[in-house]
């Protein structure tokens, strides 16, 4: 497991991801983070899958991944034989899941770019045998099948292309250039190595100074570890703290609760949510769709003049005017029993009105409570950290206490009001339910008399049949208004249709000689077409191949002038190398003492010395700790508890002082008694 996440965070810090994670940073992402850096390597194998998972829905992310990792061959490891468990694990972050299928994807990374980009051509589609016996379905399918194959072939060639890309040529021109740069390289280090031998434990010197290398990284990177570990100490402090402070508000709500209460305020907070899940979500639910239908119609519509907003406008007059009369015609139609169950419709209306009204308030309240719970646990928090505490003073306690006294009363009376609106609201359910049996009873007894005179249905029928006369005899007046407005129309178009005729006569006859002349240049056109084809063909082709022999000579030209840059660069550095040589021969053979002290040599010489000697004063001041330091820490120890010691004796006296004044205290307080 240890390997595997080495890897994992190896080549997350490589190209093209460059995440800059360490084991402990990797090891502590979040499942969300998990996940999205999932997507972020998948996104990298399939473009497409290059998205925001915070944009989609926890099913629709694991779909898609299943999807591609489904195309590119993966099989859950042994650990998680069961695909649904796979699957939730997948949904819900989980790092035995995420970690093997990053593994395994950045094992391979390009093998598997090539099987998605291959996957989006050659995945085949699954058409219906229902659907393939329609003879133009089937058509399609085995061109489609066709172009599949090719497209394989096409894609063998140009991999093949691909390999033999390099030419003989090329790979024995770049090995000779390797091997010259092999052998600078070797004669400059056999050059440096005869210098290095001169000095004095030079091979203990460069491996010393392999070895500070080596623990100034390791320190590093060890204070980089230590730093993260505080911050997550940190972090999980304050979730305790935070976790301790709920767990004494639950304890304290727990202690002064009983069940009668509990009990209680459940069934109100179940009756709350069930009217919010049953009656006012549904409702507020269907208005956002009907609103957004109707934004949705208004946006695919095209964009509108300032005449179709004054006819739409008309229209809506129209259509207010129609709803009036119908109105005032069903106002008019109205029975007294029917007016007895308008009076109770509103009723109803108004406590139903009320009752969402009361739920809106209540709601608002919540969300209030909770954004103020939040607020003062934010505060706390930052509080905590400044090494503040939550104290309250007397006044504030004061003024607590008495808005919780008219908090409490305000309580007390919307709650009455409430119990008043639901005696209220079962008092009307109940006088709604007898007033429907009284109808069912009377529609019963005139069912009963249409019966017995032996005309059963004739009330619902004459109903229809006034409905159908007055429907009626308004489509009369309509048909009668439209066809007279049809009758008209067709005269005009009649007459407009011979206009037009007479009109077009002479241009109709000009037309056909003009088809004939088009007819006779488009042939013309035609042969001249295939002959410049054939012509432009020829020329392309003589184009290409000229391409091809220019790009070839501009190619070996690139190549000779960076082969002659190349030289020019070696024989400059090799000429300041000589010069640097011939000055320090100069300097080390002169007889006088001043170039001499210039010299390389004589410079790291003086600089041993030194070091030497501050070796040698080091090692004495070690020596010298060492054999003071067992009585310095006996000395120290005689300290403490010699500190130890006085401390005790200061409680000791302290508590002496405290018991001589009680005892004082009580003799004054028994003379005091003696005196009375």
């Amino acid at each position: 497991m240890g390997e595997q996440m080495q890897f994992i965070v190896e080549k997350l810090n490589q190209e093209p991801f460059r995440k800059s994670y360490n084991l402990i940073s990797f090891d502590s992402l979040e499942p969300l983070q998990l996940l999205q850096l999932l997507s972020d390597v998948l996104g990298e194998i399939d473009p497409k899958h290059a998205v925001d998972i915070r944009e989609e829905l926890p099913e629709q992310t694991a779909k898609r991944m299943l999807n591609l990792l489904g195309i590119l061959k993966y099989k859950p490891p042994g650990t998680v034989s069961d695909l649904s468990a796979f699957r939730q694990g997948l949904v819900t972050g989980s790092k035995t899941v995420i970690h093997p299928v990053l593994h395994w994807l950045l094992q391979r990374t390009n093998e598997l770019r090539t099987r998605a980009y291959l996957a989006r051509f050659l995945v085949k589609l699954e058409v219906p045998a229902e659907f393939l016996q329609d003879d133009t379905v089937a058509d399609f399918n085995k061109q489609y099948e066709e172009l599949m194959e090719a497209f394989k072939n096409l894609h063998k060639e140009h991999e093949q292309l691909k390999i033999s890309g390099l030419s003989t040529a090329e790979i024995r021109r770049d090995i000779s250039a390797m091997e010259e740069e092999k052998d600078q390289l070797a004669k400059r280090v056999e050059r440096l190595k005869k210098r290095v031998e001169t000095v004095q434990n030079h091979q203990r010197m460069l491996e010393i100074a392999r070895q500070l290398r080596l623990e100034k990284e390791r320190e590093e990177s060890l204070a980089q570890q230590k730093q993260e570990q505080k911050s997550q100490l940190f972090h999980a402090e304050q979730r305790l703290q935070r976790a301790q402070v709920q767990l004494k508000e639950m304890q304290q709500m727990v202690a002064d609760s009983k069940p009668e209460s509990l009990m209680k305020k459940l069934e109100e907070e179940i009756n709350f949510n069930s009217y919010l899940a049953t009656e006012k979500m549904p409702r507020e639910m269907e208005s956002k769709k009907t609103s957004v239908y109707f934004l949705q119609k208004v946006v695919a519509e095209p964009a509108m003049t300032q005449a179709d907003l004054t006819a739409v406008r008309s229209e809506i007059d129209e259509v207010n005017a129609q709803i009036n009369q119908l109105t005032e015609k069903r106002m008019i139609t109205y029975e007294p029993t029917d007016s007895k169950f308008s009076m109770y419709r509103q009723q109803a209306s108004i406590i139903s009105r009320k009752k969402e009204a009361k739920a809106e308030e209540l709601q608002a309240a919540k969300e209030e409570m909770s954004s103020l719970e939040r607020q003062v646990e934010q505060k706390s928090s930052q509080a905590h950290e400044l090494g503040g505490s939550e104290v309250l003073t007397e006044d504030e306690f004061k003024q607590y206490v008495n808005k919780l006294r008219s908090k409490n009363t305000f309580y007390k009376k919307k709650r009455l009001e409430i119990a008043e609106i639901t005696a209220e609201y079962g008092i009307l359910q109940r006088t709604e339910e007898l007033l429907r049996q009284r109808h069912e009873a009377i529609q019963q007894q005139l069912q009963a008399i249409e019966e017995k005179k032996g005309i059963s249905g004739y009330s619902y029928t004459q109903e229809e049949l006034e409905r159908v006369s007055a429907v009626k005899s308004e489509m009369d007046e309509v048909k009668g208004q439209t066809l007279d407005n049809m009758s008209e129309m067709v005269k005009k178009l009649n007459a407009m249709v011979a206009e037009k005729k007479a009109s077009l006569a002479p241009v109709i006859k000009e037309l056909r000689q003009l088809r004939q002349s088009c007819q006779e240049l488009t042939q013309e056109c035609d042969e001249k077409k295939i002959q410049y084809d054939s012509c432009a063909a020829g020329l392309e082709t003589n184009r290409s191949a000229l391409e091809q022999e220019v790009k070839g000579l501009l190619e070996e030209c690139a190549q000779e002038e960076s082969n002659y840059r190349y030289i020019n660069c070696m024989k400059r550095s090799l000429e300041v190398q000589l010069q640097r040589a011939k000055e320090e021969m100069k300097a080390y053979v002169s007889p006088e003492p001043q170039e001499r002290r210039r010299a390389v040599r004589e410079q790291y010489t003086r600089i041993i010395l030194e070091q030497e000697n501050l070796g040698k004063k080091l090692r004495e001041k070690q020596k010298v700790v060492r054999e003071s330091h067992g009585p310095n820490m006996k000395q120290m120890k005689m300290w403490q508890d010699f500190e130890q010691l006085m401390e005790c004796k200061r409680e000791c006296f302290l508590k002496q002082q405290n018991q001589a004044a009680i005892g004082q205290i009580i003799q004054e307080g028994g003379k005091d008694r003696l005196v009375l």
